[in-house]
């Protein structure tokens, strides 16, 4: 995906590029005060630039005459939980309370970028003092060129197809019934025309945003920004790449497109986002499980309760993380059924979020106190709008699955009680501290043994 601000025939980009960089180049260099006495039980974080207590007056007074990027560290009179950076710049002497985890780094804020050492603090703060100052008449003149807008920024020209295709995919998954229907999400406000021809009204998947230090030049594709600094610049999404400012990342919709090539596998992988990346409605790793224990283990006595061999499960699963949809999950490869049925356990149970989401926990466990069947079975449908369309889909073929193995309890011995204890710690988001699992257990039989009324049309 490139990353990059408009294209290099826009007379705009011969500004933004040569002339941003060669001034935070120009950047003042950082240069701490050192000490020329030691101190005792000072900060093991810092070194010579630490100062012991110091007021801002006599902190002004050893920098006053500095150039500017001089700095020292001290502690004010009467601070507890932080020390004071004191840094020369402009002409002025600007002080900031900074912070220091030992695995977190230095930093001013929790929610700001954070660094190894003072130094690179220091040198990060400097480019965006000379920037703010220095960059003013560029920025402006790039502002008035662009547009603040998600919807035309560099990111959804390159997967505006792939938005609208995933749209109609889950539309049509959710038009092949009636109870889907019922069942989808309470529909977005209505989009302008430009959105409603590109954003997809029931996808939504957040990005997963993490803090980047980017190498050369990079742009917010939010704002169409340039990302000054040294470190930590910005905010980068590990499932399709998308770059932005730290505050701008707080300002983009959900709707992140993954990229398969950054997907490690499909164990561990958000539901959402495997589907949103395969453009499927159920993951592969669940319909070929589903299939083989359908075609090969519904007699197989204490399916699912019974574990196949640890080593065969492992190698399973990284042949599915490798091989995807092509591996050979076949009697030949793997003869004994209930490493199939564990390798299915296994990956629901490392799905980062199950399939029974925490915010649709409370809904699901109101439904089962209902005294009588037809309050409980809407009440269920109803918990079912809180699920995410990945989820609900998901949890409708297993559920119906495993009402199809109850239907042969005779031979395998698996009730719909049976089974739901056996999934109702890997389907179910249960809270921590909670050990009695026998409401869930309860609410999980209910789904199987009438999962036919839940899911008619």
């Amino acid at each position: 995906m490139a990353k990059c601000a408009p294209e290099p025939s826009s007379p705009v980009t011969k500004v933004w590029k040569p002339e941003l960089y060669k001034i935070q180049l120009e950047a003042p260099t950082p240069k701490a005060v050192m000490r020329k006495h030691d101190i005792e039980d000072g900060p093991e974080q810092y070194g010579y630039e630490y100062h012991g207590e110091m007021d801002h007056r006599q902190s002004e007074e050893i920098l006053s005459d500095t150039q500017d990027g001089t700095y020292l560290v001290r502690k004010s009179p009467g601070a507890e939980d932080f020390f004071t950076l004191s840094v020369r710049f402009n002409r002025r002497t600007k002080h900031y309370k900074i912070f220091h985890r030992s695995n977190y780094g230095h930093y001013l804020k929790e929610d700001f970028k954070r660094f190894e050492t003072i130094h690179d603090l220091v040198a990060d703060g400097l480019v965006n003092f000379y920037m703010q100052i220095h960059a003013a008449p560029i920025l402006k003149e790039m502002m008035a060129q662009t547009k603040n807008s998600y919807h035309q920024s560099p990111y959804m020209t390159l997967n505006r197809r792939k938005l609208r295709a995933l749209s109609n995919d889950l539309r049509k998954t959710i038009h092949t019934n009636n109870l889907a229907n019922q069942l989808a999400p309470n529909p977005a406000p209505a989009a302008t025309p430009d959105e409603a021809d590109v954003l997809p009204i029931v996808y939504e998947k957040h990005h997963a945003f993490k803090i980047h230090s980017f190498k050369g030049l990079n742009w917010c594709e939010f704002c169409a920004n340039f990302l000054w600094g040294f470190t930590a610049q910005g905010v980068k999404c590990e499932d399709c790449g998308f770059i932005a400012h730290n505050k701008c990342s707080e300002l983009v919709p959900p709707k992140c497109v993954p990229d398969l090539k950054r997907l490690r596998g499909v164990f561990g992988t958000d539901l959402t986002t495997l589907v949103a990346a395969h453009h499927c409605s159920v993951p592969f790793v669940i319909k070929r499980c589903v299939e083989e224990v359908e075609a090969r283990g519904m007699l197989q006595e204490g399916i699912y309760r019974v574990s196949g061999f640890a080593d065969e499960v492992e190698a399973l699963k990284l042949a599915l993380d490798k091989d995807g949809d092509k591996t050979d999950m076949s009697e030949a490869a793997y003869s004994n059924i209930n490493v199939i049925a564990g390798t299915l356990k296994l990956y629901l149970r490392l799905l980062p979020v199950p399939l029974i989401t925490f915010q649709a926990y409370p809904a699901f466990m109101a439904a089962t106190k209902f005294r009588n069947s037809r309050d409980q079975i809407q009440s269920v449908r109803d918990a079912m709008k809180h699920l995410p369309p990945a989820h609900f889909n998901c949890l409708r073929v297993m559920i119906e699955h495993l009402n199809r193995v109850a239907s042969h309890q005779n031979i395998n011995k698996m009730t719909e009680y049976n089974l739901a204890t056996v999934f109702a710690p890997t389907l179910i988001a249960t809270p921590h501290h909670l050990t009695d699992l026998s409401q869930e257990i309860f609410m999980l039989s209910f789904l199987i043994t009438n999962c036919h009324r839940i899911f008619a049309s």
